[in-house]
């Protein structure tokens, strides 16, 4: 019985270093919108669709323990798997390209630089999905509000973009 909850408790720890890991990813984000976020941003012409700022934190917030969870669930089936491999590496690239982005749009101030990122964002989300998918489905399935979010995210920028240009 000891070993069961050591393994247990051992599982957890894994999940939740997932998890902290994906949002330092988010804490690190935010750190590079602090500045812009309160200065240049609100100075620029938005569309109609855009969200109130509240709404940005708890929608990342829950968006990175899905991904934590989801990269948790995958590395369980074997990280000497090269199916595991794969699907891990896609997801550390796309996880790099979601901080680039803000660094990118708030931290160079660039719409346009933000696009170019957000749309390799896009892609590198959609092969991980499709790898997450391949080696454990539920995993896939919780990136699904991720890539809506960065879907939406996407177009804001195309729009922020059009309208500042």
């Amino acid at each position: 019985m000891f070993d069961d909850r050591r393994h247990v408790f051992t599982l957890l720890g894994q999940a939740l270093g997932a998890i902290l890991l994906c949002e330092g990813v988010g804490l690190l984000a935010a750190w590079a919108t602090q500045t812009s976020v309160t200065t240049w941003y609100p100075t620029l012409a938005k569309p109609s669709f855009t969200p109130p700022n509240w709404v940005f934190a708890p929608a990342w917030t829950t968006l990175y323990a899905l991904m934590g969870i989801a990269a948790f669930l995958v590395w369980r089936c074997g990280p000497d798997r090269v199916r595991v491999r794969t699907a891990l590496t896609a997801f550390g690239l796309q996880l790099a390209a979601n901080a680039g982005w803000s660094f990118a749009f708030f931290g160079a101030r660039s719409p346009a630089l933000g696009l170019v990122v957000i749309l390799g964002l896009w892609g590198l989300l959609a092969w991980t999905m499709d790898r997450f998918f391949r080696v454990r489905p539920v995993a896939g399935w919780l990136l699904v509000p991720y890539l809506a979010w960065v879907t939406y995210a996407l177009a804001l920028n195309v729009a922020i973009w059009g309208m500042n240009g």
